[in-house]
């Protein structure tokens, strides 16, 4: 498949890599995060699964899952990239979110390292409290109580209160909503919101809800994780697109929001493989100014997305020839992963063909095995129907796995071809 061919193939998808600029019928486009207007769309995958992480019960309600379209605009000003046709209305966060990842060794080695690091660091300890915006299940503040000794207070609509086993229940307290103003009063030192802000649209409007809640409290300690785009860039990682993630940042990016929404960025970092970017900030008097040398990445992160498409053709060139080549020696292929990496790769490579061909869609969480992925309605399977399936070839959407990944094969007897992504 050369260049033209793994265009054509992108666009047969739904998929467009062109830059255009709003029609003349259609309203400017303005930056969610800086207000300015000088937004380039450089990417469009239309009608995606609104949802990647819901639990679907049946592959019918799977496949009638509402649907969205993807265009990305890059602010050339501040660097921030959003979904400009996101519609929140097609949001369905609820307790069937199934969004945990800490049923995997390496995840809960790298909860190990960021706990022990934020408790350090901080100083948290008995007589303080942490907040955690955007919670999910709440591994990551219980742990933080546990390890600490601190009080936490957790904020999450996919809460499941059934799944808190804990020493430190007591000094717990969990709310099962979205945050907003309504929960302003609430007091702590340590306030954390991790995997969460990807989510929310209006995110200049949602770093300065955090700052006003803080009002005069200059002593919290604020730490933001989220996905790093400028992996997603440099690759050509088009699977770490997708609907439900509304907002995109590189550490410029990220620190420019903090810094005008009236915080003073203290550190900016990654980690996971540079899959994640981390940021600890403390509130200021007034927005404050660039000091960290992570920052000036503006014109880097330009040039990223002029080569976007560049990076997006080389892998859906090599991804579908790789598949095609093992389809027609009659392997049978596996997806390690039922996340929204694997929702977005089904849809954008057409994967779900409604016969024998269909990938079986594996995954260690044991609350997915029976459910259906939206979009393709693809059942989830855990890793003992691998016994049954045998496949030939394992695609890993997320190669820091690839080694508890071989360890579950090799323990039922399976050595297939690994891809990891």
């Amino acid at each position: 498949m050369n260049e033209l061919d793994a265009a054509a193939h992108a666009a047969a998808l739904g998929h467009s890599i062109t830059r255009f600029h709003p029609m003349a019928n259609e309203a400017p486009l303005s930056c969610k995060a800086c207000g300015g207007g000088d937004i380039q769309i450089f990417y469009r995958v239309k009608s995606v699964p609104a949802h990647s992480c819901l639990m679907m019960s049946s592959r019918d309600e799977a496949l009638a899952f509402p649907r969205g379209d993807i265009e990305l605009g890059f602010c050339r000003a501040c660097g921030f990239i959003g979904n400009v046709r996101f519609d929140p209305a097609l949001e369905r966060y609820s307790a069937a979110y199934e969004e945990t990842q800490a049923y995997s060794p390496r995840f809960l080695k790298f909860l190990d390292e960021v706990w022990d690091d934020q408790i350090d660091r901080f100083g948290l300890g008995p007589g303080m409290t942490a907040l955690e915006i955007g919670c999910g299940k709440g591994e990551f503040l219980v742990g933080l109580c546990e390890r600490s000794g601190c009080a936490g207070i957790g904020i999450d609509p996919g809460y499941r209160p059934e799944r808190t086993r804990s020493s430190a229940t007591q000094r717990m307290s969990f709310i099962r909503d979205l945050y907003g103003p309504q929960y302003a009063h609430l007091q702590a030192e340590y306030v954390c919101c991790r995997h969460t802000l990807e989510h929310i649209a209006p995110v200049f409007d949602f770093v300065r809800l955090v700052r006003e809640t803080l009002g005069e409290r200059r002593h919290v300690n604020v730490y933001f994780e989220l996905p790093d785009m400028e992996r997603v860039l440099q690759q050509g990682a088009f699977w770490d697109i997708y609907y439900e993630h509304c907002t995109y940042f590189t550490r410029g990016s990220l620190a420019r929001l903090f810094r005008s929404a009236g915080f003073d960025v203290r550190r900016l970092y990654k980690v996971y493989d540079d899959q994640y970017l981390m940021l600890e900030a403390e509130p200021a008097a007034a927005p404050t100014g660039p000091t960290l040398p992570e920052e000036d990445d503006l014109a880097w992160v330009t040039s990223l997305v002029d080569r976007f498409e560049q990076q997006v053709n080389d892998r859906v060139r090599s991804l579908s020839e790789t598949i095609a080549a093992h389809r027609a020696a009659g392997h049978r292929l596996a997806i390690w992963g039922s996340g929204s990496k694997c929702v977005s790769l089904i849809s954008s490579l057409g994967l779900a063909c409604g016969n024998d061909a269909e990938p079986a869609i594996v995954d260690i969480n044991p609350h997915k095995h029976g459910k259906f992925l939206a979009g393709s309605g693809l059942q989830i399977v855990g890793p003992d129907a691998l016994g049954q399936i045998r496949p030939d070839v394992v695609l890993i959407m997320n190669s820091i796995y690839t080694e508890e990944i071989r360890d579950e094969l090799a323990a039922r007897g399976l050595e297939p071809h690994l891809i990891p992504l």
